[in-house]
């Protein structure tokens, strides 16, 4: 038992990043008027804009699985077709898998679940015993496939341009339920120091 403990420890990997990037969804153009008259989808595309991110992960299993997690938000608000301002946030948990490609890159593939959180500012502030917000908050459920691939800049540093895909249920707000996140990340990796 200890040496089994003491050879999965030896193989742990730690990474955190921080990176930017932007979103394409499905255009406002492909909304039918079925969609619109059902209250299925609205002719507003959740494409463009900035998108900070940062993200994490930690692999333990066979020296290349893990778990990992992601948050990515518009940086700027965005006004949709009737005239309010909202920001989306994009946010998941995931399983990872992380084998290496030669002594300086790495391949990271990632799985899992999450939210689109679609924060819709108000010009009035809303106030609870927490308190107050000047935004309403609509959530729905996503499922998340992501990849990029790590260059090693120093032992530690590393550059990631990485693709994302997520899959939003009953996506209301926007004109469907496809949104693909695209972008680069700095990050740290602490291999094999636990």
């Amino acid at each position: 038992m200890f040496f089994a403990v003491t050879t999965m420890a030896g193989a742990q990997q730690l990474d955190i990043a921080f990176g930017f990037g932007t979103v394409t969804g499905t255009p406002a153009s492909d909304v039918s008027l079925s969609d619109i008259a059902s209250g299925n989808h609205i002719p507003q595309t959740i494409s463009g804009g900035g998108y900070p991110s940062f993200s994490g992960d930690f692999l333990f299993y066979k020296k290349y699985f893990g778990v990992g997690g992601a948050i990515a938000w518009r940086a700027n608000q965005n006004v949709n077709i009737f005239q309010q301002p909202y920001r989306p946030i994009l946010w998941n948990f995931d399983a990872v898998w992380g084998p290496p490609l030669g002594k300086r890159a790495q391949a990271e593939i990632s799985g899992g679940i999450g939210a689109l959180s679609t924060r819709f500012y108000t010009p009035f502030f809303t106030c609870n015993f927490v308190g107050c917000v000047d935004y309403q908050t609509s959530n729905h459920f996503l499922g998340h496939v992501g990849g990029g691939l790590r260059f090693y800049v120093t032992r530690s540093i590393f550059i990631r341009p990485e693709a994302n895909f997520y899959f939003v249920h009953n996506n209301v707000e926007f004109a469907g339920p496809n949104v693909n996140r695209y972008g680069v990340s700095i990050g740290y990796s602490r291999k094999n120091q636990f």
